[in-house]
């Protein structure tokens, strides 16, 4: 069995900031422990580094077993990896190693006694590894997740996936592999509910360690065995599970408040007994000895330093203004997604808010991205959506906005890669086609709004999920956009920033639709569009998660 023990790691950021220092804890044998913590806290780092992806500046980590890794993005636009690719980057070094070099001399193959020699031995190697158990393996896995045989599958571009079909296909050989340690970042993401369940039942019956990061509060509490907390710069263990996790971050707070004013006071008093002895002594030469030790005292107890003070809460302010509308925001006629949908019609008006549900692969996003092109406007056929040309969207029928309807999308994989190497500063104060003319003062406080003030000069790229999220929210607040299309908004958002949206979507002054699988988010809706697994796509008068 594996384990993972990482004792007193630190971590300091480029430009000289410390994220986190001393963390200690410890994955045993089967257990499963779940970090939780605001978004860019360092817990995505954090994981990074157990997987040796980073060097450890500070401390220690060791890990025992193989480790398998699931990172918190997958298959992004732009991505041409194949399904082939991903399943190999998810197996073991030399299984991946053998894999490669048998690829690479399978593209050389041809008549020559060279080539064909090296093909020989690069299937040997293969072999030798255990590369045929891992093709049963693969084959296993896409039966299970895509109803299709590994042959058929194995050169389909991940992106064309669904985001959960991406995630439960690497969940599934991930935990079906032998590796007995798995990192899972995010692995809730994507998911709709019946597959967060099938997950949840997957991670009790595993006897493998592992360790991951969700901000989905049903399966913390039904998976986790204890909850590693990173916050404040440093990380703590509740031993129990998250449904107690809370009360007991309560009672943390309390007590390092309570010690904090133990300190202050003491702290108080120290002084206060120097400045009387110093005044005494400059009369009673006696009295000397006495103002040296408590100067010396005053001096160790300052140089210990202050305990810390509980972690401040975030404040996160999202001002999403919008604007009027015509009466209809959106009509759909005989709308026919490609071998997604039958055709349906739909009229959202207004002010709706239309959560989008139904399983992964249905088409919820396709549906988002192609209202976020303008609709079936042959004149934006070819118009690109985050970074990804509406081509992509097959579609009959016809889906278009009423007047003065400006939509603005939110990609349920972050994909921008026009902001990827630029600082938050340079996106919202040199200006793009969100922002323009704005100072750094002005910048600096839109951003302070969000708790991103201090990224504000680091790269998009660079951000963890939640601030990325986040920040892409902020540019959809910039933008004017009257009809919010959100796709998945809070799959990587902490519980304060989906607090934080769930309050800028009441007041925002527009139409919201949103793609989610998140039921408590869900509840904050009043019109629900189900995209069933037969192809049919309904309204309902509330949420179904279970298509069957």
């Amino acid at each position: 069995m594996g384990y993972v023990d990482v004792a007193g790691a630190g971590f300091v950021l480029p430009d000289g900031r410390e994220l986190f220092t001393d963390v200690s804890f410890r994955v045993g044998e089967g257990a499963k422990v779940a970090l939780v913590g605001p978004n860019g806290a360092g817990k995505t780092t954090l994981m990074r580094m157990v997987a040796g992806d980073i060097p450890t500046q500070s401390g220690v980590i060791a890990r025992s077993g193989g480790l398998g890794v699931m990172r918190q993005f997958i298959g992004m636009i732009g991505d041409d990896r194949t399904l082939e690719d991903l399943a190999l980057s998810l197996v073991q070094p030399a299984l991946r190693a053998a894999g490669e070099r048998l690829r690479t001399a399978t593209a050389a193959l041809d008549e020559t006694e060279k080539t064909q020699i090296a093909y020989a031995n690069a299937l040997a190697g293969w072999g030798e590894v255990g590369g045929y158990d891992a093709e049963v393996l693969f084959d296993t896995v896409a039966v299970s997740i895509l109803g299709r045989p590994w042959e058929e599958t194995r050169h389909r571009i991940v992106r064309t996936l669904s985001g959960g079909e991406q995630k439960r296909f690497a969940l599934d050989l991930l935990l079906r592999g032998a590796d007995e340690v798995l990192l899972l970042d995010e692995p809730d993401n994507f998911l709709d509910v019946p597959a967060k369940r099938w997950l949840e039942q997957r991670l009790r019956e595993s006897n493998k360690s592992v360790l991951y990061v969700s901000h989905d509060r049903e399966l913390l509490a039904q998976t986790a065995d204890r909850v590693v907390a990173v916050e404040g710069g440093g990380a703590w263990t509740h031993p129990a599970g998250f449904a107690s996790w809370h009360e007991a971050r309560v009672h943390r707070h309390e007590r390092l408040e309570e010690n904090r004013r133990r300190w202050d006071e003491e702290h108080e008093k120290l002084k206060e007994l120097v400045l009387t002895l110093r005044n005494k002594a400059a009369f009673n030469d006696g009295l000397a000895s006495r103002y040296q030790a408590a100067q010396t005292r005053l001096r160790k107890f300052e140089e210990a330093g202050p305990p810390p003070l509980p972690p401040k809460d975030q404040a996160v302010k999202m001002n999403l203004r919008g604007g009027r509308t015509g009466k209809r925001a959106v009509i759909c006629e005989q709308l026919e997604l490609e071998n997604l949908t039958f055709p349906f019609d739909c009229e959202i008006w207004y002010g709706d808010r239309v959560a989008v549900l139904g399983a992964n692969g249905t088409g919820k996003s396709h549906f988002l991205r192609l209202l976020a092109a303008g609709g079936s406007d042959p004149d934006l056929e070819h118009k690109p959506v985050d970074g990804a040309p509406l081509a992509y969207v097959s579609h009959d029928g016809v889906a278009r906005l009423g007047a003065r309807v400006r939509p603005g999308h939110f990609s349920q994989t972050h994909d921008r890669p026009e902001l990827v190497e630029k600082t938050l500063v340079e996106i919202l104060w040199r200006g793009d086609e969100h922002r323009s003319g704005t100072d750094r003062a002005g910048a600096m406080k839109a951003l302070n709004r969000y708790e991103l003030a201090a990224q504000g000069d680091q790269r998009f790229g660079t951000l963890s999920g939640g601030q990325q999220a986040r920040f892409l929210v902020l540019l959809l607040e910039l933008s004017g956009a009257t009809l919010l299309l959100l796709d998945e908004p809070t799959d990587n958002l902490d519980l304060a920033s989906a607090e934080a949206l769930e309050e800028g979507l009441k007041a925002f002054d527009g139409t919201v639709i949103a793609v989610t699988h998140d039921r408590w988010f869900t509840r904050s809706f009043d019109r629900f569009l189900l995209f069933r697994g037969d192809n049919e796509v309904v309204e309902v008068p509330e949420p179904v998660w279970d298509v069957r």
